[in-house]
Parts: structure tokens; C-alpha cells; sequence
């Protein structure tokens, strides 16, 4: 069965420049990856791996190579389309959350859905069905300031599923948590890419990085190994024992 490429990058060089100087921070990256597929990017601070990812989601133009995102040239498109793209085809999950202070778990998810051309007719069942499936259900009507950690990344990640994107782009998404809520969001992350969303994960924690198929290494800005982790079988077997429980 042939796979299709959701992102197809080339050559790609993002350059700061500052009162005349100039900053390479990506040097000619070259990535595909193909729907359904887990990846992690990992390498230490100062790698471009954040730079990375802001291409990645259309948050920011690479200065120059190709960016294919499900067929479409990003470099081409205007800002109007760059924002359709982000709010249609792309879950983000931050480490910082980014949450709306004082607002209810229930409205922060929803906020996606106001941003859309027409917000749907069953929005808040969309809402709530998603909250559910982060196991949420009783928190819907808390405040971030109300939940933990954890709780707050969850709702992070069933707001990144609201409008049902083809791909989950994670930026350190257990930074700020515990080792015990870290591993409950990486399995959430798992459960995802098994039910066959495409995941991407940027991260400098080897543990993180494990739990994806394929483990990208950047380094100076550039991409030193692009490696299949042999561990992967092993960790959707768990998922599908699981599963049957």
C-alpha cells in the first residue's frame, strides 16, 4: 500500500537577520513524512528544533527551499490561507499550554470552532465528546487554574483535536509535568498515531523520543541521522493489548 506524503520539505534555510548581521538557524533541511506516521525531533538547545516546528505549522516562512504540506506549496500562499491551514490541518499542543486563563476547560476547546468561517451546528457536542475521549468528562467546567498539570495538557490536547487535523504537532508537550503525568500524555499521543494521525513531536528528552517510529537527530540546523526506532512494534503491541482489556 502506498502512503502519501502529508510533508514534503526541501532544502529549506531560515535565516535571522539583526542590525546586520545574519543568523542561520535551519541549513538546508530535507524531511518527508508520510500520513500516519510518528516522528520525533530531537537534538539540544540551539538546534533549530522550535524553528523547525513554526515552519512546520505555517506559523513562520522559511526564507528559502519548498514546503508541501498535503499537496499545497506553503510558500505561495497568503496569510488568510496560512491561518485556513493551521485551523483546519494542524492540531497544536505547546508545552506551555497557552490556555485562556479563568476560562473553563469546556471554552478553551471551543475556541478553534468560533475561528472557523462558520462555527459548526454541533460544536459543543464536538467539545464535549473530545474532553471525553482525553478523560476529561468531569472537568469540562473548570478553569485552568483549577486543574493540574496534566489535566491542563489534556485539555491542550483535546483543543488541538477539535477540528479533526491530519496532523498534531507537539512542542516539548511534557516540559512543564512529572514523570507520571509525562507518561500519561505520551500514551495519549500514542493512542492518536495508532487510530492513524499523523504525530510529530519536538523534544530534547530521549524518553519522549522513543515513543515515536522514527527519530529525526538535528544538530546546528541541520539533520545529522534520520533513524526507525526498533522499539516502535514492540509499543503498539501494548496499545492493541491494551485495547482488548
Amino acid at each position: 500500500m502506498k502512503i502519501s506524503k502529508v510533508i514534503e520539505i526541501d532544502s529549506i534555510i531560515k535565516t535571522y537577520k539583526n542590525e546586520g548581521f545574519e543568523t542561520n538557524v535551519l541549513k538546508g533541511i530535507s524531511i518527508s513524512i508520510g500520513e500516519g506516521d510518528y516522528v520525533s525531533v530531537i537534538g539540544p538547545s540551539g538546534s533549530g528544533k522550535s524553528t523547525l516546528m513554526t515552519i512546520l505549522g505555517c506559523l513562520s516562512q522559511a526564507t528559502s527551499g519548498t514546503y508541501l504540506l498535503d499537496g499545497e506549496e506553503v510558500g505561495k500562499l497568503r496569510d488568510s490561507e496560512l491561518s485556513r491551514i493551521r485551523n483546519e490541518k494542524i492540531g497544536f499542543v505547546f508545552q506551555a499550554f497557552h490556555l485562556l486563563p479563568g476560562v473553563s476547560a469546556f471554552d478553551n476547546v471551543m475556541m478553534p470552532l468560533i475561528y472557523c468561517n462558520k462555527t459548526p451546528a454541533d460544536a459543543k457536542e464536538r467539545v464535549k465528546q473530545v474532553l471525553i475521549r482525553v478523560g476529561l468528562e468531569h472537568r469540562m467546567a473548570h478553569t485552568p487554574g483549577q486543574l493540574s498539570g496534566g489535566e491542563q495538557q489534556r485539555v491542550t490536547i483535546a483543543r488541538s483535536l477539535i477540528n479533526n487535523p491530519k496532523i498534531i504537532l507537539a512542542d516539548e508537550p511534557t516540559g512543564n509535568l512529572d514523570s507520571k503525568n509525562g507518561a500519561e500524555i505520551m500514551s495519549a499521543f500514542d493512542h492518536l498515531n495508532a487510530e492513524g494521525r499523523t504525530i510529530i513531536i519536538i523534544t530534547h528528552n530521549p524518553i519522549v523520543s522513543e515513543h515515536a517510529r522514527r527519530i529525526l537527530t538535528l544538530r546546528d540546523g541541520q539533520i545529522v541521522s534520520d533513524e526507525i526506532n526498533e522499539n516502535f512494534k514492540e509499543s503498539r503491541a501494548g496499545i492493541a493489548r491494551a485495547a482488548v482489556k
